[in-house]
């Protein structure tokens, strides 16, 4: 099957208010609350995959004024989220619902279970209610509900059902199995596929994503790196240029996002970071430059193109950085078309930004993430630079390949198979640490 840019930007693309892992859950147990039609609900036993587990421990969900946890976002969403507002399901979510799950899980009626072999996204949530019993998987994608059951029996036909199984014609799967035949060449040519209407669509993620930052700038919530940063260029200690607007830009936005803010981000690869990576940046520098605001969307648009090539290589979810890694290459892309780059040169800053943060590890959804978001939001600008200077890392260094496909194929083995143990690691580090309290 032949997919187009309509098709990635409905997959790839979407807002969530929150964390999406921790979203993901509550999702899932939303939705299968939703099935007991108002039954009181007494318990609930969460199964994810290590990867959700690593992502939904730390980070603050929105609305709770900085709670977080597996259990709270299950909680929250089966006691007052909206399933058929997807990733926005904890909009509901208020002060009187949030002390509602306080009692609830006071009382130990959530259980989390970790599938520590499971590959790839993953969550299975039971909610009961006396003898009653409903059911959902979530699979691929975080708003992917796959199935739902009540009292043991499958529901075959259901709203929330909106994408099932996982092979197939439109399914995750198989746009990225079409995303890996591409070459560069033909992810830059999609941007002329780009019509008026998916234009208003990535100035209007733009639009969430500044709302973000701007919240960040303006109360410094979370570690407050953006507003920091501003701090410094004020005081005249750091130079405001390209590199630094970028930086200050995501990296409150992160802030922001990290802090719980209840304001959703416009999401790329299924993360909202992600998102925050993938078109602030470009943002920043076109603040600097004469172009026109159509090129702009253009760019981020080939961001996106960029980010969910990448991810389909390396998983949705894996050891690595998606934000260096994907958003980043993909702000580097778009940020060197920005700047009158050829297709060479967006193939130089995609290697340079690669040489750069390949080594940069996912350890959660957390405060700090404002930290390599800032990070890869300025490496992005600096590698698009280096490459319109005439410097690229030559294909004899390290996981560099001869190509960029063949550059970012080589970032999808070091995820996919050389960075296992190290994952493994990685959430047994932070699972002794919550159990000791340090």
């Amino acid at each position: 099957m032949s997919y187009g840019v309509k098709d990635i930007l409905r997959m790839e693309v979407s807002p969530a208010l929150g964390c999406t892992e921790p979203v993901a859950i509550a999702l899932g147990a939303a939705a299968a609350a939703s099935l007991l039609k108002g039954k009181k609900i007494e318990a609930i036993e969460l199964w994810v995959d290590p990867n959700i587990y690593k992502n939904g421990m730390a980070v603050s969900i929105p609305g709770t004024k900085g709670l977080s946890g597996l259990d709270t976002a299950a909680a929250l969403g089966a006691l007052g989220g909206d399933p058929f507002l997807k990733m926005e399901v904890l909009s509901p979510v208020d002060e009187v619902i949030t002390r509602k799950v306080s009692t609830f899980l006071a009382a130990g009626n959530v259980r989390v279970n970790l599938l520590s072999d499971h590959k790839g996204l993953y969550i299975k949530t039971i909610v009961k209610s006396g003898i009653n019993t409903a059911e959902s998987v979530i699979q691929d994608l975080h708003d992917n509900i796959v199935e739902l059951s009540v009292n043991g029996k499958k529901i075959t036909k259901h709203p929330l059902l909106a994408i099932s199984g996982k092979e197939g014609e439109g399914t995750l799967a198989s746009l990225e199995k079409w995303l890996k035949e591409l070459s560069l060449k033909e992810l830059f040519d999609l941007m002329d596929e780009l019509d008026q209407e998916d234009l208003a669509f990535l100035e209007e993620g733009l639009r969430i994503n500044m709302r973000l930052s701007d919240y960040g700038l303006k109360y410094g919530p979370g570690m407050g790196i953006g507003m920091a940063l501003e701090r410094l260029a004020i005081q005249k200690i750091i130079r405001r240029d390209m590199v630094l607007m970028a930086k200050i830009l995501t990296s409150a936005a992160a802030d922001a996002r990290m802090a719980g803010v209840k304001l959703p981000a416009m999401t790329s690869a299924g993360s909202g970071n992600h998102g925050l990576t993938a078109t602030l940046p470009i943002q920043a520098v076109s603040n600097f430059i004469e172009t026109s605001r159509e090129t702009v969307m253009k760019a981020i648009g080939f961001s996106h193109f960029i980010t969910a090539y990448i991810k389909a290589h390396t998983g949705r979810l894996s050891a690595l950085c998606g934000c260096s890694i994907a958003a980043g290459a993909g702000a580097a892309a778009a940020v060197t078309f920005l700047l009158g780059g050829t297709v060479t040169h967006i193939a130089g800053a995609i290697i340079n930004i690669t040489e750069d943060l390949a080594g940069v590890i996912c350890d959660g959804a957390k405060a700090g993430c404002a930290l390599k978001l800032s990070t890869a939001a300025g490496s992005a600008v600096q590698a698009a630079l280096f490459s319109l200077q005439g410097i690229t890392v030559m294909p004899t260094d390290g996981i560099i390949g001869f190509s960029p496909e063949q550059t970012m194929k080589n970032i999808g083995l070091l995820a996919t198979h050389g960075m296992i143990e190290t994952d493994r690691t990685i959430l047994k580090i932070m699972i002794e640490k919550k159990f000791t309290g340090l």
